[in-house]
């Protein structure tokens, strides 16, 4: 009987040791499915938990230092796996599971991060605007944000230095990028209605390896999460690339339908200051035109859509726009007014009316209006979210002085209509900061 005992007892034991092994192959195979290999076991997961905030000129690699899982300062770059951890190990190394860091790695690796990526072209004196925008949407979103500045040669320091700055919010990441325009017909596009303007017509083609991309103006305020627009992505049917809001909501003020001498899509023609691109979908679309019968993709439809209406666009890379969306009408999903809220907007009257109902969502200030006297209920928005700080305190407190701003302002057509002005502002801020630290 005890020999029968001694073959069951060496039996499990056999049974255990090969189920251990099992369990080991596993770990490796998991380790090297995640593009483990060695090296620094999780600096490349979730690099938002960890130096999330740094940026880098392009072609400079990463975004800061990522931490030792842990944040232990005593841990070498390298850890040794044990079965029974931390048996007689040196001081200055880590031991860890095998199998559950793996597995724990590979799980990180499947499900990452979504990240939203927001471009801006900045030339001339648009500096300090920029940053004003970029502070907006930093203040509000859920999903770190991935920012693609484009800006002259001479604003890249400046950029970096007040980006840097705001590094330890670990919400965003930034890359800069030079101006650049097709080698032979750059003088031309640099010069078409705006210093840099038409830079947006070539993000699909630069920023390659980008799937979708939210293209702002400088002249933005985000009064609601960028992530609430992003998710617009998801309403596109199967033909959509692109949303827009309409330039006009009211023809008899509309400038397309009175004015243009070139083809423009619906009513009144569409405004570029906020786009929102699936941009993998527009660099494989061909796209219907006036100019052949062939469809030509992005890259090849811009130059000849130049050359045949240059003496007949006014808003230059925006009505490239419109011509292009003019023949392919399926491509486009248009958002509502609220969206790309701008002073003709409210100049004459209010016309838009789901700002009236919901309050606006971007704010669009055109035309210069944050920094004169013209349009002061847009110039007060501004000027409160360019003097806020990053404390939640500073944020929940802004609204109020900001209405008595707004308040003054009523003896315009906006300014009388200034409560549509802090509606969803105060909404995103209560969404958003109404938990004091000691509840969160």
């Amino acid at each position: 009987m005890r020999r029968y005992l001694r073959v069951v007892v060496l039996c499990l034991a056999c049974g255990f040791c090969s189920l251990l092994y099992a369990f080991s192959q596993l770990a490796v195979s998991l380790e090297e499915g995640a593009g483990g290999g060695g090296g620094k076991p999780q600096a490349a997961v979730a690099s938002w938990l960890a130096g999330g905030g740094r940026g880098a000129v392009r072609g400079t690699g990463g975004a800061g230092p990522a931490a030792h899982p842990g944040g232990s300062g005593r841990c070498k770059d390298f850890s040794l796996c044990y079965w029974n951890p931390y048996w007689m190990l040196p001081s200055d190394v880590c031991g860890m599971n095998c199998f559950w860091e793996a597995a724990f790695r590979y799980s990180l690796k499947i499900q990452p991060v979504e990240k939203m990526h927001l471009a801006v072209v900045a030339c001339g004196e648009r500096l300090e605007e920029t940053m004003t925008m970029l502070k907006s949407a930093i203040i509000f979103s859920m999903k770190p944000l991935q920012f693609h500045i484009f800006a002259e040669d001479q604003l890249h320091h400046s950029f970096k230095d007040r980006l840097d700055s705001w590094s330890f919010l670990q919400t965003f990441n930034y890359t800069l990028y030079p101006i650049t325009f097709p080698s032979e017909n750059a003088a031309e596009w640099k010069k078409l209605f705006k210093p840099c303007a038409s830079q947006r017509l070539f993000l699909p083609l630069i920023l390659k390896e980008v799937d979708s991309l939210l293209y702002v103006d400088t002249d933005i305020l985000f009064l609601r999460p960028v992530d609430d627009i992003w998710s617009l992505l998801k309403k596109f049917n199967s033909t959509q690339i692109a949303a827009m809001a309409p330039e006009h909501e009211e023809p008899r003020i509309g400038w397309y339908n009175r004015f243009a001498r070139h083809p423009y899509y619906g009513k009144t023609g569409v405004n570029s200051g906020v786009m929102l691109m699936n941009m993998t979908r527009m660099r494989r679309k061909y796209f219907k035109n006036d100019m052949t019968t062939v469809r030509l993709q992005w890259g090849d439809i811009l130059m000849p859509l130049l050359k045949k209406y240059k003496l007949n666009i006014t808003w230059g890379d925006q009505d490239l726009l419109n011509i292009v969306f003019f023949h392919n009408p399926e491509s486009l999903f248009v958002f509502p007014c609220q969206w790309n809220y701008r002073p003709d907007h409210c100049i004459y009257g209010s016309n838009c009316q789901e700002a009236e109902e919901e309050g606006i969502f971007i704010l669009h200030g055109n035309r210069g209006v944050y920094h004169d006297d013209k349009q002061p209920a847009f110039r007060a928005v501004y000027e409160a979210l360019r003097n806020c700080s990053f404390e939640d305190d500073n944020i929940r407190s802004l609204l109020k002085p900001l209405e008595l701003e707004l308040q003054k302002t009523v003896h315009t057509y906006c300014g009388k209509i200034y409560k549509i002005f802090i509606k969803q502002l105060a909404k995103s801020v209560r969404d958003r900061y109404a938990t004091s630290p000691k509840e969160k």
